[in-house]
């Protein structure tokens, strides 16, 4: 878990999906069910303002009663976001979506946003992790095979 989130960027790739903040929940809501994703951050011309996640959708939107069609995504985003380097262990970026209880680490490098990091991504990639440990502890225990 010592690998470093630039590491996971680069198997996973940096395609990060965004929208306005003058855009509807409406079309941030398509976008997320086209590209089978969780969150969309938000950029306004071309700064990270905030991100709209499922769980915007369902109490700042559906539980609030508002219209997916007029309520637009400056008014229920999530701001105050929790942004990371890509310098940071998978180890840390763990403690840190546990810590504050996020789902979504945009990751950031000399104020530009280079990627978007999940709490999926890490736990897939410290799972892999972990099965290579377990693989080469079974490796180390058997020995090595004699024909």
């Amino acid at each position: 878990m010592q690998t470093k989130l630039r590491e996971v960027l680069k198997h996973k790739g940096r395609v990060v999906h965004s929208v306005a903040p003058e855009s509807t929940v409406r079309d941030a809501v398509r976008l997320m069910n086209r590209q089978r994703i969780g969150a969309v951050l938000v950029i306004d011309e071309g700064e990270l303002v905030g991100i709209f996640t499922e769980r915007d959708v369902l109490v700042r939107v559906v539980d609030a009663q508002r219209e997916s069609r007029t309520t637009l995504i400056r008014e229920v985003m999530t701001t105050g976001l929790v942004t990371v380097s890509p310098e940071i262990r998978v180890g840390e970026a763990l403690r840190l979506v546990t810590e504050r209880r996020t789902r979504h680490l945009p990751v950031m490098e000399d104020g530009q946003l280079i990627g978007l990091i999940s709490i999926g991504d890490l736990s897939n990639w410290a799972t892999q992790f972990l099965q290579a440990e377990i693989d080469e502890l079974e490796r180390y225990i058997n020995g090595p095979r004699l024909s």
